[in-house]
């Protein structure tokens, strides 16, 4: 199925590892120019050139702290700069401390709010400029922690729940401007960071992983790109009708509302 991405420009946070790689990945087969962006984008400028040449689109790296206003700021104006429009934006960057939640800092919480929750209000603001003259689209990749729960995964499970509403508030502003603004779910997925998780297990990798997964009550872990083909879709005129939608991709593991 084409979904008619040819041509558009996108941006994609955390767009150099993980789910952010793939779906930079997949926008770029689907035909996007897109930027990735990173605290870490220059280490990863010579892969994503490789990518380019084997799409044939352009795939740039920036380098900017998203959980700062300067970083934000540095990243629209890129995008702005290299290539002169904007047409689907993908919050995706996040990252927050597992642990005991009576041990967890003030620190802690204020570091797992920064990034993932005030990056995605920040970025989604400064960039609504250039997704509406476009009339493009937003993507925030979110996760399901904000329906299930559990304390170890305190902070990032209430900073979820807060970009869960923060998509539907958002889209509600987007329908006079049209631009569309949709999120999706990620449940467990084989990334760097689920692998970290693992090792810190303390176990036989088989082990630790039957253990997640009975946890997540999922048949097997996700893939990157099987979120990313969610992204791709929401993000093309395929899904022009899909608006202020909350898209679980978790194997089955969210069995409530």
């Amino acid at each position: 199925m084409k979904l008619g991405l040819e041509g558009k420009v996108a941006l994609v946070t955390g767009g150099t590892r993980g789910i952010g790689r793939a779906v930079a990945e997949t926008l770029a087969a689907e035909g996007c120019d897109v930027l990735a962006v990173s605290r870490a984008a220059d280490d990863h400028a010579a892969e994503l050139g490789e990518l380019a040449g084997q799409t044939g689109r352009r795939i740039e790296a920036h380098a900017a702290d998203l959980s700062t206003a300067k970083g934000v700021d540095s990243a629209v104006a890129a995008v702005r700069d290299r290539f002169g429009r904007l047409d689907v934006l993908v919050n995706n960057a996040g990252n927050a401390r597992r642990g005991d939640f009576l041990t967890m800092t003030d620190q802690d919480w204020t570091d797992g709010f920064a990034l993932k929750f005030f990056g995605y209000v920040r970025l989604t603001r400064a960039a609504w400029p250039l997704l509406k003259a476009s009339g493009g689209n937003v993507v925030n990749i979110i996760g399901v922690s904000a329906r299930t729960p559990q304390a170890s995964y305190a902070i990032a499970a209430s900073v979820n729940a807060g970009l869960y509403a923060f998509t539907k508030s958002v889209a509600e502003a987007g329908t006079p401007d049209g631009i569309r603004v949709n999120a999706v779910n990620p449940g467990v997925v084989e990334t760097d960071r689920l692998r970290g998780v693992l090792r810190n297990m303390d176990l036989p990798d088989d082990e630790a992983r039957a253990h997640l997964l009975e946890d997540a009550g999922a048949p097997r872990f996700g893939m990157p790109a099987n979120i990313a083909d969610v992204v791709a879709f929401l993000a093309s005129p395929r899904a022009e009708y899909v608006h202020g939608a909350l898209i679980d991709v978790d194997g089955g593991r969210t069995r409530g509302l």
